[in-house]
């Protein structure tokens, strides 16, 4: 995905009626020695970390549980769909663990220190609407009769980036993904940098010509 030019968005979406992602298997963790146990976060830990750098937009669409490592999957992405119903909890806390998959991380960057520490703290699931009221998704919408109203919501969203300039889109997250990161001074010039690579391409050149020709821009990812 990284790699294919093709893709302009991609969408993260259970095969399992009511599930996102129920996080890790417990009965399976159980059987692993500590050094094991330490390998297999890593390893999960750098898998989101992969999503994450994506180079093109990403969104989860939630339909059911997202527990655990389940919602880290979900903050890896770059926007969050949910079914109202849908659950959502970083619930490591009531099982003896902490997040090990970015969820101290990624939840405190989208909600806030303060609302980030309690979720974690408690364990505590909440649903979609609840998850849309404090900014841990984007939309939150009815589920459907077919369990898929969240991917249904996440696709109409995906329609809307697919015409934007590809190129664009692209620079326009990683100025924003690595702005979070440093003083607005910092982000600025990230900014500024990102832009100038943009400024040579032909979708820029014919996003120009488009609006002076009063038509819908045609444009190819270059």
């Amino acid at each position: 995905l990284r790699v294919d030019e093709k893709v302009r968005v991609v969408v993260f979406k259970s095969q399992v009626k009511g599930v996102f992602c129920a996080g890790a298997d417990l009965k399976e963790r159980a059987k692993m020695d500590d050094a094991e146990v330490g390998l297999f976060v890593r390893r999960l830990r750098n898998l989101m970390d992969e999503i994450a750098a994506l180079p093109v937009p990403t969104i989860a669409a939630i339909d059911g549980y997202a527990l655990g490592g389940g919602l880290e999957l979900a903050l890896a992405c770059d926007l969050r769909v949910a079914a109202s119903s849908a659950k959502m909890g970083l619930i490591e806390t009531t099982r003896g663990l902490l997040p090990g998959a970015g969820g101290t991380q990624r939840l405190p960057r989208c909600v806030g220190i303060g609302l980030a520490k309690e979720l974690i703290f408690t364990g505590r699931q909440i649903d979609g609407q609840e998850a849309f009221s404090m900014g841990l998704v984007n939309h939150s919408v009815p589920q459907n009769s077919e369990g898929d109203a969240a991917y249904q919501r996440a696709l109409a969203l995906a329609k809307e980036i697919l015409p934007q300039a590809p190129f664009a889109v692209r620079m326009g997250k990683l100025a924003i993904n690595r702005g979070m990161e440093v003083d607005i001074a910092s982000g600025m010039a990230i900014e500024g940098m990102c832009y100038a690579q943009n400024i040579p391409t032909r979708d820029r050149q014919e996003g120009m010509a488009a609006f002076r020709e009063k038509r819908p821009p045609r444009f190819i990812g270059k």
